[in-house]
C-alpha cells in the first residue's frame, strides 16, 4: 500500500475482499471478516485515500460475500475509530514524512 500511495495516485483498500478465501466452502468463497479491523487500520494508517467495505444486516443471510461481509450494526463504531486513527495519522506523516 505503501509503494501505491508514493505512486501519488490515489489508493482505496479492500478491507473486505482482502479477507475472501476463493473457493473455501466448496461451490462459494469463503472469508475471515474478523481480520477486515486490523488490515483497515493498517490501511489507514499508512495513509490510504479511501477504504471499500461490503457490509450487510446479516452476513450469515447475504447472497453474496457473506463471509467477509461486515456486519452492518458494527460498521459506525469501526468507522469512528479509523477516522481517529486517520487523523492522528496524517498528522504523524507531516512530523515525519520520511517515515511515513
Amino acid at each position: 500500500l505503501v509503494i501505491m500511495r508514493d505512486t501519488g495516485c490515489p489508493v482505496v483498500f479492500d478491507a473486505t475482499h482482502s479477507v475472501q478465501l476463493p473457493g473455501a466452502q466448496g461451490s462459494s468463497s469463503g472469508g475471515q471478516r474478523e481480520y477486515v479491523p486490523v488490515l483497515a487500520r493498517g490501511a489507514v494508517a499508512v495513509g490510504i485515500a479511501g477504504l471499500f467495505m461490503e457490509t450487510h444486516p446479516d452476513p450469515s443471510k447475504a447472497l453474496s460475500d457473506g463471509p467477509n461481509a461486515w456486519p452492518l450494526d458494527r460498521l459506525e463504531p469501526l468507522l469512528a475509530e479509523l477516522q481517529a486513527l486517520d487523523a492522528h495519522g496524517i498528522e504523524s506523516r507531516k512530523r515525519w514524512p520520511e517515515q511515513a
